[in-house]
Parts: structure tokens; C-alpha cells; sequence
């Protein structure tokens, strides 16, 4: 993929974990596997954390999103429930996947599935400050359809 090459530390805090892969030269999202002693079966409905074994390190100014992946989307129903999930710069323990089933039927998640996508972003924060007044635009207070189907 064209553009620069971000570090991400990578620390396999089990036996077994695997390493992001990105599937193609020029995936944006690296492939994330579960990392399971037994399968861990999603009935229709509910959704699970799903343990990766993984910790990472982005630097200052990343995030990582995690993202659910199509084909598990469009064959089972399978999303990420907090879609997509953001993995701060800080944060240092293990990448878990929350994993939900919109499918009519229960779906087994087996060790080494690849179950989500990992995309590296960068990110700002903003500095809020109070304003009794909003700068005017085009749109105004418009929202919820406002601007069409």
C-alpha cells in the first residue's frame, strides 16, 4: 500500500495468538484472529468478546479501528458491535473483539478465525472550549434527514 508505514509494537500474550496480516499489497485493514482454548458459539441475537492475545503499541496521534469483516457480514450476519471500535494510543492490554450476531442461527467462533479487521488511523483530539454563540452555517440546525433521503 502506498504511504508511510506506521510502527505498531506488538506484544502475543498467549500461546497461539496471531499477528495482524493484511490480506492483499493494498488492504487498508489487517486481518485480526481469535485466539480460543474451545470454540466460543454466538447464539442469533447475543453477542461475546472474543480474546485476540494480542497487545499493541500505536504512537501518539493513532488510533486503531476495528472493524467487522464483509464476508462474515454478508454469509453470517457477524459485525463488531461497537463497529468500529477504536483502540487508543494508550491502552496496553489485550485487543478484544465484541463480536455480534444479527443471523438467524448461532455461529462458532473457532481459534485462529479471522474475525475483524484492524485499521490504522490517525487522529486528533479537539480542545473544547464554551462558546455562547456558534459560528453560522449553510446547514444551521438541520439534522435526522434534513438534507434528504
Amino acid at each position: 500500500m502506498a504511504g508511510t508505514k506506521i510502527p505498531v509494537g506488538i506484544k502475543l500474550l498467549k500461546e497461539g495468538a496471531r499477528l495482524p496480516r493484511y490480506g492483499s499489497p493494498e488492504s487498508a485493514g489487517a486481518d485480526l484472529s481469535a485466539c480460543l482454548d474451545e470454540p466460543l458459539i454466538i447464539e442469533a441475537g447475543r453477542w461475546a468478546l472474543v480474546p485476540t492475545g494480542l497487545a499493541i503499541s500505536l504512537p501518539p496521534g493513532f488510533e486503531g479501528q476495528v472493524r467487522a469483516r464483509s464476508g462474515l457480514a454478508l454469509k453470517f450476519g457477524i459485525g463488531v458491535l461497537n463497529g468500529p471500535g477504536t483502540i487508543d494510543s494508550d491502552y496496553r492490554g489485550e485487543v478484544g473483539i465484541i463480536l455480534i450476531n444479527h443471523g438467524p442461527a448461532p455461529f462458532v467462533v473457532n481459534d485462529g478465525d479471522r474475525i475483524a479487521q484492524l485499521v490504522i488511523a490517525r487522529c486528533e483530539q479537539a480542545l473544547f472550549t464554551l462558546s455562547p454563540v456558534l459560528e453560522e452555517s449553510e446547514r444551521g440546525s438541520g439534522g435526522f434527514g434534513s438534507t434528504g433521503v
